[in-house]
């Protein structure tokens, strides 16, 4: 069977085989076997046991020699061999107390019930690795098929509302669209039932998938309004420019205020370098825009188009000036022309040169300025020049 050639081909399979294929009750699960099933590249392998987990891993542990760590509160077990690691959990039903609360997890369910707990019908789809039988949620090889995300019921996102987001993560990743029910059940305003950073992980890991089809999800489903505020617009061009990652998101924030943005990304559990780079490039922006789009970009260095490029952009965060230049009009095109050029042109004096010419403190930086207007001017393209300009009073 093709499905079972392409997970043997996962990286420690042999090691996993060897362990387990003999236990009737162990399954391949999740995107690894929906990935095999698309004939798209398996990572891991997601495991689930039906019975007792425990066992089984003590079993499979004495088989290929390796040490074994059990959480026998979780019903889960990792077993170590030769570098290699793989984990075992048990089958597990959930239930949800109040809406948005982390699940009630009850070990000892059948492998159904372990797949009628997850987001949607193409991820609740099981191979038994004994002899590769496919057990699946219903509709759920048909919805793969179709390439639609499917809820597995009603109140799907009303116990988890993160699995919006993660719709959004899906339909970017596999090309797919939401089924017209499962659309129509996203609500955003449930995201406010979980914990900033729940919501924040979820986005987090949007930002990886490929864009700006994650993050045009996002705003389709209101879901970038209800988590970022009313700023939140995707351009679709520069987002694309720029591809995945958190200066993608900075691009669709450049209308939100600095200290709204960095307060709410704060709550959403972004790390301070992450916060510190996507307030800096999208709050620069519009000061930026303004002052790059009187510069031609496409003007030699004698008509002083650098110098006003240097004096603009020379203490702008690098960030800033790559997020501009991914846009289009005459000020993308000057930040593009300093990136690319006006930016890697260095001065042949340092700051050594003026102390052993006697400058000392902010003398040194205010010739060092001298010397570099005088470059891009066109002045002063050599050492001697350079240094002329710089002790020039």
């Amino acid at each position: 069977m093709d499905v079972l050639r392409r997970l043997r081909a996962v990286a420690g399979a042999d090691v996993v085989l060897a362990a387990l294929a003999d236990e009737p009750g162990v399954h391949v699960v999740g995107g690894a076997l929906r990935d095999a099933l698309l004939g798209r590249p398996v990572r891991e392998l997601d495991l689930v046991v039906e019975g007792d987990a425990l066992a089984v891993a003590r079993r499979a542990a004495r088989r290929v020699g390796g040490t074994l760590t059990i959480h026998e509160r979780f019903g889960t077990a990792t077993i170590r061999t030769g570098g290699f690691a793989f984990d075992l959990a048990g089958a597990r039903r959930e239930r949800y107390e109040r809406p948005g609360a982390l699940p009630v997890v009850e070990l000892g369910a059948t492998l159904r019930e372990d797949l009628g707990r997850r987001d949607f019908s193409v991820n609740a789809i099981a191979l038994r690795l004994a002899d590769g039988a496919i057990e699946a949620w219903p509709g759920a090889r048909e919805d793969l098929r179709a390439g639609l995300l499917r809820v597995l019921h009603e109140r799907s996102f009303v116990d988890d509302p993160t699995r919006m987001l993660r719709l959004a993560r899906y339909a970017a990743r596999l090309g797919f669209v939401p089924a017209p029910r499962t659309a129509a059940l996203v609500e955003p305003g449930l995201l406010a039932t979980v914990s900033g950073e729940r919501a924040g992980r979820e986005l987090r890991l949007a930002l990886r998938e490929p864009q700006p089809a994650a993050l045009l999800a996002l705003e389709r489903l209101g879901l970038g309004r209800e988590l970022l505020g009313p700023a939140f617009t995707v351009p679709a061009a520069v987002v694309e420019r720029l591809g995945a990652g958190p200066l993608a998101l900075a691009a669709c924030l450049t209308a939100a205020p600095p200290s709204t943005l960095a307060r709410r990304l704060d709550e959403l559990g972004f790390t301070a370098p992450e916060r510190k780079l996507i307030v800096a490039a999208a709050g620069a922006q519009e000061r930026l825009r303004a002052s790059l789009a009187a510069i031609a970009p496409d003007r030699g260095a004698a008509s002083g188009a650098d110098v006003a490029l240097w004096r603009v952009v020379h203490d702008a965060p690098p960030e800033a000036i790559e997020l501009l230049a991914a846009g289009d009009g005459a000020a993308a095109a000057a930040a593009r022309r300093w990136r690319d050029d006006v930016s890697r042109r260095g001065l042949a004096i340092g700051g050594a040169d003026l102390v052993a010419a006697g400058l000392r403190g902010a003398e040194v930086g205010a010739a060092l300025e001298r010397a570099t207007v005088a470059m891009l001017a066109g002045v002063a393209p050599d050492r001697e020049a350079q240094l002329a300009a710089a002790l020039a009073r």
